[in-house]
């Protein structure tokens, strides 16, 4: 399981845009570099990252073997209701780790 911080407000009004900021401790390994032993280190990337709002998809972004290790995720979204945002980042060797964040819209 990897460490991840998230940055959001618990509560928003109707129609309020509320900034998301994400990061997840994760090596972001390339596949290009090569190892103490000089052999090349097998590739470990995060490949998807996704935010579902009320099961609604509202954000996701592919990554690449360029991005740094702990990428750093922000992005925006309109609060229309109360509900849950379920962040997902999926990657190399089956790794997938998932968050839940509750939001609270008020009128």
């Amino acid at each position: 399981m990897a460490r991840t911080l998230i940055h959001a407000a618990g509560t928003a009004k109707r129609g309020e845009v509320i900034e998301i900021r994400t990061t997840i401790g994760h090596p972001m390994e390339t596949g290009f570099r090569p190892g103490e032993d000089g052999k090349i280190v097998p590739r470990n990337i995060i490949q998807t990252f996704s935010c579902r709002y009320n099961g609604e998809p509202v954000f996701s972004a592919e990554l690449f073997s360029a991005v740094s290790a702990n990428p750093y995720i922000a992005f925006h979204v309109l609060a229309t209701e109360s509900g849950t945002l379920v962040l997902k980042w999926e990657g190399d060797n089956g790794f997938s780790q998932t968050e839940t964040l509750s939001l609270t819209v008020t009128a």
